[in-house]
């Protein structure tokens, strides 16, 4: 059938809900015509509509649906070669590398003033330290802390601090937090279960596994001279840990 205005054969022909039209010059591409309502088939970039997408379009689509995480590193060593504090680093430069949506930020401690009540202010403020390092746990989506273990427990800087933040409103509730360490014997294990202890209290969610202790003067060396770890094996462990933590966060982010 031809219609008088256009000329055009008009065939009928349908293909998933559209009507192509199949015109007697073949100078023009064919046309397809999709009723109202109806989604575009088009694949984006050229690509086949059947073709399965690249690995870096997979990829780069997973990114654009994880959101950022913030993940505040508090190290509970001032030592500036420190191992902890090299665990810390190692783990934001595996999160450059390959672990897209996870940003770690270090917030340092080495400023707080011991715990003294008599600090706060009447109006229930703190000295300027204390709210700065209180604004950044606030902004955290959840923690890295790297503990080392002082005579069996926990080291005082980072006591000082999980108690700083504790104060007034608890900044640390209801975040999910990991931990790392390294030291002699158990690597650090002993502060990490008191450091787990005192989370109870504090309502942080701590990840189950996997854990980490290294053993930090064993053969062959861990870490350089100013604390840098160099042994492979331990970074992917820690890339371990900083996976296990993502998932874990966007779980309980997505509960609330």
């Amino acid at each position: 059938m031809y219609r008088k205005e256009t000329g055009r054969r008009d065939w009928g022909l349908t293909t998933g809900g559209c009507r192509l039209e199949d015109r007697r010059s073949f100078d023009r591409p064919l046309r397809v015509y999709y009723p109202k309502g109806h989604e575009s088939r088009r694949a984006p970039h050229g690509r086949h509509p059947s073709a399965p997408p690249s690995e870096s379009q997979s990829s780069m689509e997973a990114a654009a649906v994880k959101p950022i995480l913030r993940v505040a590193a508090v190290c509970g060593s001032l030592r500036k070669a420190s191992y902890n504090r090299g665990l810390l680093r190692a783990a934001a430069e595996v999160c450059e590398e390959s672990i897209p949506g996870l940003r770690i930020e270090h917030v340092g401690i080495s400023d707080l003033p011991l715990l003294n009540t008599d600090l706060e202010t009447t109006d229930g403020g703190f000295p300027p330290a204390v709210e700065a390092f209180r604004d950044h746990i606030r902004s955290a989506d959840c923690f890295l802390f790297g503990s080392p273990e002082y005579n069996y427990s926990i080291a005082t800087p980072l006591k000082n601090a999980l108690d700083w933040a504790s104060r007034g409103k608890n900044c640390w509730a209801d975040k999910p937090a990991a931990i790392v360490s390294a030291g002699g014997g158990f690597g650090g294990g002993r502060s990490q279960y008191h450091l787990r202890q005192v989370g109870v209290f504090l309502d942080l969610h701590f990840i189950n596994k996997p854990e980490l202790f290294v053993q930090a003067f064993q053969q062959p060396p861990k870490f350089d001279s100013d604390g840098n770890l160099i042994d492979a094996d331990i970074r992917e462990r820690i890339k371990q840990v900083l996976l296990s933590l993502q998932a874990f966060t966007l779980r309980v982010q997505k509960k609330d």
